[in-house]
């Protein structure tokens, strides 16, 4: 017999929990959304979104009008529960997991006996089985998997979320999803929820092996960018157009290199193989290799930059670096989005801040504010970047910068677009 789920709570209204309970919304659930900022909570409630995800302005308005989607800043009872909150990581790239702790306990006292916990946030291998601990103490009156098994009265499962920014609503709906469970049961439990929405293959495993699966999927890519990062660093050593090489190189039937950049961005493919380096330092050797790769690719920006400002200054005698306009275009951590989280973009402006005295602009099309720690920067449009820039740096590939500024004289790309 499955499990029915008429009310479910979501907890986080982030990039991935605000999509994930609008779709559960439209689908005639009754959602509650909790975030702790009140400003999220009441943009909601009023039918808007507070970030730039395609289509999603209109799911969101039609699951509130309808009453669908409510949100709060608190959680309440329920039939089951999703954990969608932020795992950054610390200073010493092990993994926070505060708020994944403070969810649970917010989420404990709500609790009662059949309700299902699906742990959504990207964590370390056994942060489900710790959540269940921690639910342990907080309710005594109750029966966890990690002890009882399928004898347990409350069910917790952990569910990655592997969608793609620009394409969310259409991905947490067709993608398939790995759904570990403590115990079979909790894996049953979770599949009958997302087969609520997900038209896609609902994949049963345990739940260590789902935690491990969006880790080894994250991972993987950085190992691939960090490839395509070194080679690109290597062609500008001999001359080589790097773009035209992976072209020729991508001919071969069983090679498919991927595009260099300035970095790796976001809170995924530049945080997640850290939640294995963290505790397994002495295999993940090739995993460390890739993420100081593409770390130093960052720098590696700078030194060009460095290099071309310095050229433009010898051509240009009269003038000394604080007369000098540097355009930056793109500070998201990918196209056509507005998340800046990790973004080597920024990282990179803020570097050359700190270094050179020029004037720096930037353009940045899907934002309308700069973050504090640009403090100084300007941020202007993409006619104005171009008339009044000295030198133009090409972070991000936003389908507004595709056109080549032919006019412009010094031109530091690091996405091969112009």
């Amino acid at each position: 017999m499955k499990n029915v789920f008429n009310k479910i709570v979501v907890i986080g209204l982030g990039y991935i929990g605000l999509p994930t309970a609008a779709v559960i919304a439209s689908r005639k659930k009754l959602v509650i959304g909790v975030d702790v900022n009140e400003i999220v909570v009441n943009k909601i409630n009023q039918g808007e979104i507070h970030i730039i995800e395609p289509k999603l302005d209109i799911v969101v308005r039609a699951a509130v009008s309808e009453g669908f989607l409510i949100a709060s800043l608190t959680p309440e009872a329920a039939d089951a529960f999703i954990v969608a909150v932020p795992t950054p990581f610390l200073e010493d790239h092990n993994p926070d997991l505060s708020y994944i702790i403070s969810a649970t306990k917010a989420i404990a006292p709500h609790l009662k006996s059949g309700d299902l916990i699906v742990l959504e946030s990207t964590s370390p291998v056994g942060t489900t089985s710790e959540m269940c601990q921690i639910l342990s103490e907080c309710r005594p009156d109750l029966t966890f998997p990690d002890r009882h098994g399928n004898e347990s009265n409350i069910r917790v499962a952990h569910c990655p979320e592997r969608v793609l920014p620009g394409h969310v609503l259409r991905e947490l709906v067709q993608n398939d999803r790995v759904i570990g469970g403590i115990s079979t049961k909790c894996t049953e439990a979770a599949i009958d929820l997302y087969q609520t929405f997900v038209s896609g293959e609902c994949v049963p495993t345990d739940a260590k092996t789902a935690e491990m699966c969006k880790l080894t999927e994250n991972a993987c890519r950085d190992v691939q960018i960090a490839f395509a990062n070194e080679l690109s660093m290597i062609c500008d050593q001999n001359g080589i157009n790097v773009w035209e090489l992976i072209t020729l190189a991508n001919r071969h039937p069983r090679i498919n290199i991927l595009q260099p950049g300035p970095g790796v961005g976001g809170h995924c493919i530049a945080v997640d193989p850290w939640f294995i380096i963290s505790k397994q330092q002495t295999l993940s050797k090739l995993m460390r290799a890739a993420r100081e790769v593409n770390l130093y690719k960052e720098d590696w920006v700078v030194e060009k930059f460095s290099s071309t400002l310095n050229d433009f200054l010898q051509e240009n005698s009269s003038k000394s670096e604080k007369d000098v306009i540097i355009a930056f275009y793109g500070l998201a951590f990918k196209p056509n989005i507005d998340d800046l989280r990790e973004s080597p973009a920024v990282n990179i402006v803020k570097k050359i801040s700190e270094i050179h005295k020029c004037c720096l602009i930037a353009v940045e099309p899907n934002i309308k504010k700069l973050p504090n720690l640009l403090r100084g920067i300007e941020l202007h449009d993409l006619d104005f970047a171009l008339e009044k820039g000295d030198i133009h740096v090409l972070l991000v590939a936003h389908n507004e910068f595709n056109k080549v500024p032919s006019h412009c004289r010094y031109i530091l790309d690091t996405k091969g677009v112009w």
